[in-house]
């Protein structure tokens, strides 16, 4: 799961694709999933909340052994052990479970928020780049109309400074623009490196949590051979 959410985060990084993500996030089964998907994301993190709660509370329950003196009935003590054992993994499973779910929730947020930044943008640059290339047609046409006018013999000194102030004007609004576009994209960037270090966070803990439950694991096979050979020594008494 943890290599699904990366290998979205690095392909929403490439500037080909953007508009693709755009137009997925924008589809209308997406729409459907979301508009229905809030609800279903709430209900999911009750019941989640619910088991994590539960298992707490079985956690508590069963941490009676260094309370209570239970060295005269070694199978009571093995049974809360089993207990305890089964409480510490649904406690893990369920909190592992709601933290996933957050980062999804928040992930998915933020994919659909850059993919639809980034497609603004490429539209912005888009204009931009059309609004230079005709300011450029229009003061090519206008240095060939003024060579045919000097041809002639006509002098329109004036004209020709006024249009080459409108074009140094537009320029001047075109570099800003520019400028407003690539800091969008740099905080674009940003934003996706950040979700990017939560990513590795996250499967840093994923890391933590698998060792815990692999002990555990390992503590529980201990605690069943108890079990079974408690029995076969009862016959043999």
């Amino acid at each position: 799961m943890i290599s699904v959410l990366t290998y979205l985060v690095n392909r929403l990084c490439a500037s080909k694709i953007h508009l693709r993500w755009s137009k997925i996030f924008k589809s209308r089964l997406v729409k459907a999933i979301t508009t229905y998907g809030n609800t279903s994301f709430m209900v999911a993190m009750a019941i989640l909340v619910f088991l994590l709660i539960d298992a707490l509370r079985e956690v508590q329950k069963y941490s009676v052994t260094d309370k209570v003196d239970l060295t005269n009935n070694p199978s009571a003590i093995e049974h809360i052990h089993m207990k305890l054992f089964r409480a510490q993994r649904n406690e893990y499973i369920a909190g592992f479970a709601l933290l996933l779910c957050l980062l999804l929730r928040r992930l998915a947020t933020l994919l659909s928020q850059q993919a639809t930044m980034l497609a603004s943008n490429e539209a912005f640059k888009k204009q931009a780049e059309g609004a230079s290339a005709a300011a450029r047609m229009y003061m090519e046409e206008n240095e060939k109309l003024q060579e045919k006018l000097k041809q002639a013999g006509v002098e329109v000194p004036e004209v020709g400074r006024k249009v080459d102030a409108g074009a140094e004007e537009e320029n001047k609004v075109l570099k800003i623009e520019v400028k407003k576009l690539k800091d969008e994209v740099e905080a674009t960037k940003k934003a996706l490196q950040k979700s990017d270090s939560d990513v590795k966070a996250m499967k840093k803990q994923s890391g933590n949590l698998t060792k815990e439950y692999d002990r555990l694991l390992e503590e529980h096979a201990k605690l069943q051979a108890i079990v079974d050979d408690s029995p076969r020594e009862k016959k043999t008494d």
